[in-house]
């Protein structure tokens, strides 16, 4: 049996897109090839990372949101790994949500149906066209509360998407997080490549970095094609 594995994360580097209230990413040498040829006699080369915990791509803990709910290092790892199936919602434009409907017919074009522990990405196509732009970060469409719940209602455990934010930036009741922390699952932001695997079921994998106390983590998200 053959399978391909498609990247869905975004490059980390210093000068990343980051959003305003977040730590800058920075990304300085800790230790040189001469250096550490000088000091120790071998080659090594090592540089260090200051990071938010959601500025790539990642997982929210549920604790982001909860101030109840688990860290990223005590929920259970299958919220990051599993069946998954990514829908087209790239009609939808930035000024509008992503209503209960355009789920459905997504599901329907896609000849796909949401199972019981399912993770479900949405394509909108926004990193496609305007990641690295002033439009990044305001100018994106998100979860209507009703289509995020419906989501949860059918057993999905992680919602994904390849925006900055499940929400739409207007949102003020911060819908898709809100419908999260109610059923108490997680949403992965950020990702990449969902064009790739648009209209498929495949194997999810995000793990979160083991962060004591974390509110969420950077992750590798990849899709296995079988």
């Amino acid at each position: 049996m053959t399978s391909k594995i498609i990247d869905l994360t975004q490059e980390i580097f210093q000068g990343m897109p980051v959003l305003p209230v977040q730590q800058q990413t920075v990304i300085f040498s800790n230790d040189s090839h001469e250096s550490s040829k000088r000091t120790i006699g071998f080659e090594f080369a090592r540089n260090n990372l200051l990071i938010n915990e959601h500025s790539p791509t990642h997982s929210d803990a549920i604790y982001e949101f909860d101030p109840e709910g688990p860290t990223i290092d005590e929920m259970d790892l299958d919220s990051f790994y599993g069946p998954a199936i990514c829908l087209d919602v790239s009609h939808v434009k930035s000024d509008h949500y992503i209503k209960k409907n355009d789920l459905k017919e997504a599901l329907k074009v896609a000849n796909q149906k949401i199972e019981e522990g399912d993770i479900v990405l949405l394509y909108t196509g926004h990193y496609d066209r305007a990641y690295g732009t002033d439009a990044w970060f305001t100018s994106h469409t998100g979860l209507h509360y009703l289509a995020a719940k419906w989501l949860a209602e059918q057993g999905v455990k992680n919602i994904g998407v390849d925006t900055p934010s499940i929400d739409h930036p207007e949102d003020r009741k911060f819908s898709g997080h809100l419908a999260c922390r109610e059923f108490q699952i997680t949403n992965t932001e950020n990702l990449c490549n969902l064009h790739k695997v648009m209209n498929k079921r495949f194997l999810y994998i995000g793990l979160p970095l083991k962060i004591r106390h974390g509110t969420g983590s950077p992750i590798r998200a990849v899709a296995l094609l079988i």
